[in-house]
């Protein structure tokens, strides 16, 4: 059985001086009776297909089929280009990868829900980094992508991934805390270090409602991507620095989902609220699903290849 909260799976880790993710590994292979190699193999497979919805939206455009959004990742990759960002091709790149996943999934893609699909390009953005920055292995990605997953059942059964009952911080916010847990472990930190990251970037969006614009994942769920890729990479610099979170993961987790719980309904996906309930976002819902011709290249757009 999968330990209920996140200072029993760190025991565990501390006693058998393994990583958060070896847990995780276990117990997929106990719940579903499948050998250790047959869980690797998904967890490969899951890494291609993140690798292609990270970087389809780069190099290509790639529009909704709502023609809410699309083609701001290859912007983003371009600008990246021209070395006039502030913050750098790191992070510019990350951003792209994390906006290209959603406008993938927008456009009926293949992608990897990780947690969920709202929040599906996160950590793959944040292992694409790792691969570009310091050419890590897949292997070595495989294991992170398991951190991740151990950091995402202790969220699940202590609070929810939905963003219907506790707001985009349990989507995004869940998301980001798991990649940065596993950017923590493929830095070299420890499974303390990795449940601090992860306690911090939940602080940091905590309270963010789930308000999309026309009830479809793409406003503002596009931006909110690209910002828990951002905060999952400077949050794992942070821990690695040797900043610790004076607040406990597993307490971080369920401040959450109580901050959740006293979210309006307005606020928690129904399209209502927030951004959704502007005037603008008002119109952006008449466009979509009023009588409104679709434009020639949203007609024409092409699912996204694998490769």
């Amino acid at each position: 059985m999968f330990p209920q909260y996140a200072h029993e799976l760190l025991e565990i880790c501390e006693r058998e001086g393994c990583h958060l993710g070896e847990v995780a590994i276990r117990h997929e292979m106990e719940e579903s009776g499948v050998s250790r190699e047959e869980v690797l193999k998904d967890l490969r497979d899951a890494i291609k297909v993140m690798k292609v919805a990270a970087t389809e939206g780069k190099r290509r455009l790639v529009f909704s089929l709502s023609g809410l959004i699309g083609g701001d990742s290859t912007k983003i990759s371009a600008y990246s280009k021209t070395g006039q960002s502030i913050s750098g091709d790191v992070m510019t790149n990350a951003m792209a990868y994390a906006m290209s996943s959603s406008e993938v999934n927008a456009a009926m893609g293949r992608i990897v829900a990780a947690p969920t699909a709202g929040a599906c390009g996160i950590i793959p953005a944040v292992l694409k980094t790792f691969t570009d920055q310091r050419q890590t292995p897949d292997e070595k990605l495989v294991e992170a992508l398991s951190v991740a997953g151990s950091m995402g059942i202790i969220i699940g059964q202590n609070a929810t991934i939905s963003g219907a009952e506790g707001g985009c911080q349990a989507e995004t916010g869940s998301a980001a805390a798991m990649a940065a847990g596993a950017a923590v472990y493929l830095m070299g930190g420890t499974p303390q270090m990795s449940l601090d990251a992860g306690a911090i970037v939940l602080m940091n969006m905590l309270g963010i409602v789930c308000d999309p614009v026309a009830g479809l994942v793409e406003i503002p769920c596009l931006y909110r991507n690209a910002q828990g890729a951002v905060n999952a990479l400077t949050i794992a610099d942070m821990v690695m620095a040797g900043v610790k979170s004076k607040i406990p993961f597993d307490e971080a987790v369920i401040a959450m989902y109580d901050v959740g719980r006293s979210m309006k309904e307005e606020l928690r996906e129904t399209g209502i609220g927030g951004i959704a309930g502007t005037p603008t976002g008002q119109r952006l819902k008449e466009k979509v699903f009023g009588d409104v011709e679709i434009t020639e290249v949203h007609k024409d757009h092409k699912q996204p290849r694998e490769e």
